[in-house]
């Protein structure tokens, strides 16, 4: 009885998780893209690690599209390189949901990668995306140099991967 009411909250969270939506939002053109320092202000209380705190984006946000079509998932592109203090802007185009979690993360960089992931679905997971259009933005700002891989969880088994590498 208990599991039939869990799965009861359970289908009426994703019901409500998947409606609505804004069906004519446009695409973000690239040259906003370019000077988007905006999005690393936008954390709401995140969970923070440690005692770093979150740092803004101070060069370059490059996107990343999450595409999914029932066969192939993948971001695009898959593997990006930034400079230090760099964003990076996912954007969910289709197939959700989405997200992205960062895995393997040097002791050294996670609190300060953690404080730069607003809104956090648990540590260094960005929460589900579930529309198109729908975006995540993290700062690599303070982050040290070097290569950080990342999946989308619902599609890792499908081989939707990346990575970042920092310089």
């Amino acid at each position: 009885m208990r599991f039939n009411g869990l799965a009861l909250v359970a289908g009426a969270m994703a019901i409500v998780a998947c409606g609505g939506g804004d069906k004519n939002a446009q695409q973000t053109s690239a040259t906003q893209n370019e000077t988007a320092a905006a999005p690393a202000t936008q954390n709401t209380g995140a969970a923070t690690t440690g005692t770093a705190a979150m740092a803004p984006i101070t060069g370059k946000t490059v996107e990343v599209k999450m595409i999914g079509d029932g066969q192939t998932y993948k971001f695009d592109p898959a593997n990006v390189t930034i400079k230090q203090g760099d964003g990076v802007k996912y954007i969910m185009i289709s197939g959700g949901p989405h997200n992205v979690a960062f895995l393997n993360v040097p002791g050294a960089a996670q609190a300060q990668l953690s404080a730069n992931m607003p809104n956090q679905m648990k540590e260094l997971t960005s929460p589900m995306m579930m529309n198109p259009n729908e975006t995540y933005t993290v700062s690599f700002a303070n982050v040290p140099a070097g290569k950080y891989d990342y999946h989308c969880e619902p599609h890792a088994a499908m081989g939707m991967a990346g990575s970042v590498t920092v310089q």
